[in-house]
């Protein structure tokens, strides 16, 4: 007969063999004891053994031997007696007892210090087994991640021959904490106890050494070759209501953390440091900041484009909590924020992926990477392997982290040639590993924008997947920038070629103005042997008026274009030279250059109709209606539905040369007025402030249009009209 009270726990034996710890259980070494007593009273023998964080399970067992009536007791922190006691096991007739303690228990077990106290009949012989296992975690998800009680560790390692988990808690040993196998190629453990802020890397046991490693899915690190950081992603508390820009409301930002708010030496900027100009950028009017890359890298200075761990923001500029904070200040202001994302390769250095478990003949990588000369990239051979799943999910989950738990309004995927193409030619995994993401975004997140850096003017890019597209919701267009630059730098007015700045503005992907984001600036434009506009306009003297009156003609031609415009860091305040990671913005210039920087709100503040009159600004609907390449002069009428307030003309003079008199067709009858002039004055006081004004439409055809006026335009300027 079985006498138990309630709170008694465990299975009783019948017969005196030891049970087995649960599936899936790893034993650490057992503790065993034979006891016999001497003749006389019943007695209580003691011993106690520490239970670790990591232990997932705890039997003690008792094996008669000699004698019946030996009864088994627990109790955590003293020693127990026959009236205080945790779980006890007594079983008529027999000494075999057995106490089993885990996480659903009553009581659960609880890591410290407990006591076994066996009571039993002088002359009574016993074996006594303590064992404290792990197990798999049964929590779902991969990485750390903490619950109320402690954190569950889980990753990927299929080639391990083992696993362990090390850090503060274990005095970094690594062989006292192993995860458990679950059979698909991951491991896993649940540690009570820790929880964010808790440091950790993985003991990887490959057969033939120990790699201690970073967790490839740290969420936060101490450095690019520390270690990992348990971070709980529910901890920021969250304000407010954002709506992420219509896409045809959008004028993007593109920002460099490290530069974009900082002084000269010491150490990069953070995103604290970025945070205190987001005003500057709202009185701008940018409603959409485009973070270059923000995961950790080697060392403090970097453009980024070289991710050691993809989940973890780099430690120069802030942790997990500081991106949430920036990201709600600038929802608190009405800018969204994007992030810019590598899938194409991985580091090449400080990558905890690199044999992570293990380095096999032809896999030089290991499991991350492809094994063969698809690993190839221009950046080093650790292209991802696109076709394996754990590492699709791997770089799947990524990008929809970003987008719910940091609240991202978009993504932009840096140089997707390079995943859709290896140096064998396609990828089809890599097509629709994009093709899968997309999917999953739009699935759950339709309104949030999706961006492709491709540089190869492919409309099956921001096709949708449904015709085999790939699936973003639009991309970088090189058939932009280039020409556009072309035709604002080129010394000689005689070189500028007015057809080919129509063929850009009437270009598009896929019918769609929305899937192009245009620009002269960025990151990529303004380095790599090249410069900022102004700088490459008059290379040494970027102040000069030349190169703020075609700077700023250009700046007016992407203000205007179908497209997304995006301008880059610092443009505004005409700034000079070329971008490197260690040369943070002057913000001097928002004072020396006020002017400029007027202008492009004033710009920004049309394209997004702020002031009611220049909707068809956000329009899809274009007509170059006249381009004269001798005079360099071109105009175009913009308009989403047509009508006042809607239908916008867009006068662009190329050349030195002012025009007191310019004839041009317009869409409607009626005084058309003058919305903006970058000839004005009140930009720059070397401007010329020409006598542009209101024009008067005359029921004269010209250009293919019913109506013309007779305009008046300075030098190198653009004008807007509406009605």
């Amino acid at each position: 007969m079985i006498r138990s009270l309630p709170i008694i726990v465990g299975l009783v034996l019948a017969a005196p063999a030891v049970p087995a710890l649960g599936q899936n259980a790893r034993a650490v070494p057992m503790a065993r004891t034979r006891a016999a007593t001497p003749a006389g009273p019943s007695t209580f023998a003691q011993q106690l053994f520490v239970v670790s964080n990591w232990h997932a399970e705890l039997r003690v067992v008792l094996t008669e031997q000699i004698g019946t009536g030996a009864d088994l007791y627990l109790r955590k922190g003293a020693p127990p007696t026959l009236t205080d006691w945790d779980a006890r096991s007594r079983t008529s007739g027999t000494s075999n007892e057995v106490i089993v303690l885990d996480g659903g228990s009553v009581p659960a077990l609880e890591s410290g210090i407990w006591y076994v106290g066996v009571h039993r009949p002088a002359g009574t012989v016993y074996d006594l087994d303590i064992e404290r296992g792990s197990k798999a975690s049964s929590r779902p998800g991969m990485g750390a991640m903490p619950y109320a009680e402690g954190t569950t560790f889980r990753v990927w390692a299929p080639d391990a021959d083992a696993v362990h988990v090390a850090g503060p808690f274990n005095a970094w040993s690594p062989s006292s904490a192993p995860l458990t196998a679950e059979g698909d190629g991951n491991w896993s453990l649940d540690v009570r106890g820790l929880g964010a802020g808790d440091r950790y890397k993985y003991v990887v046991d490959t057969g033939t050494q120990l790699n201690w490693r970073a967790d490839p899915r740290s969420r936060q690190v101490t450095s690019s070759v520390g270690d990992s950081v348990i971070v709980d992603p529910d901890a920021f508390a969250w304000t407010g209501q954002f709506f992420t820009p219509q896409w045809n409301d959008t004028v993007h930002y593109e920002m460099h953390i490290g530069t974009f708010n900082d002084l000269p030496g010491g150490a990069p900027g953070s995103f604290g440091s970025a945070l205190q100009r987001l005003d500057h950028l709202q009185s701008l009017g940018v409603n959409m900041i485009a973070l270059m890359p923000i995961n950790e890298f080697p060392g403090e200075f970097s453009w980024g484009y070289n991710p050691a761990h993809p989940f973890a923001p780099e430690t120069a500029y802030g942790e997990v909590e500081d991106v949430k904070r920036f990201v709600q200040a600038a929802h608190d202001r009405g800018i969204g924020v994007t992030l810019d994302v590598l899938y194409n390769h991985l580091g090449p250095n400080d990558i905890p992926h690199w044999q992570f478990d293990g380095s096999f003949p032809g896999r030089s990588g290991g499991n991350y990477f492809y094994d063969d000369f698809n690993a190839q990239t221009p950046w080093g051979n650790t292209r991802p392997d696109y076709g394996r799943g754990e590492v699709r999910q791997y770089i799947r989950d990524n990008a929809l982290m970003w987008l719910e738990e940091f609240r991202m309004d978009g993504l932009r995927f840096d140089a997707t040639a390079y995943i859709r193409e290896g140096p064998g030619g396609d990828l089809p995994d890599g097509w629709s590993l994009m093709q899968w993401i997309n999917n999953e975004v739009d699935a759950v997140q339709p309104w949030k924008l999706i961006i492709a850096e491709d540089m190869r003017l492919n409309e099956w890019v921001t096709k949708t997947t449904g015709a085999g597209g790939a699936g973003f919701d639009s991309q970088w267009d090189a058939g932009f920038v280039h020409p556009i630059r072309g035709a604002i730098i080129t010394p000689n007015d005689s070189d500028r070629d007015m057809w080919s700045v129509r063929d850009v503005l009437y270009a598009r992907y896929n019918s769609d103005a929305f899937e192009r984001v245009v620009y002269t600036e960025s990151h990529d434009e303004v380095a790599n042997g090249r410069s900022r506009v102004p700088e490459e306009i008059w290379p040494g003297n970027a102040s000069s008026w030349f190169s703020k009156k075609r700077s700023t003609l250009g700046a007016a031609i992407v203000m205007t274009a179908p497209g997304i415009p995006m301008l880059f860091q610092g443009q505004e305040l005409l700034e000079d030279g070329y971008f490197t990671d260690t040369d943070p913005i002057d913000w001097s210039k928002a004072v020396t250059f006020a002017g400029i920087r007027d202008l492009y709100r004033d710009l920004i503040s049309m394209r997004r109709n702020l002031g009611g009159f220049t909707q068809g600004l956000r329009g899809q609907h274009i007509n170059v209606h006249h381009v004269n390449n001798g005079a360099k002069a071109i105009a175009y009428h913009r308009w989403d539905g047509g009508g006042p307030g809607d239908d916008v003309v867009v006068f662009a003079n190329f050349g030195a040369a002012s025009y007191p008199s310019y004839r041009v067709g317009v869409p409607r009858p009626g005084w058309w007025h003058l919305r903006f002039n970058s000839d004005a004055s009140i930009y720059d006081p070397a401007f010329g402030n020409h006598p542009s004004g209101g024009v008067q439409a005359d029921a004269i055809p010209y250009d293919g249009m019913p109506y013309s006026v007779d305009l008046s335009v300075g030098p190198y300027t653009a004008l807007v009209f509406s009605q």
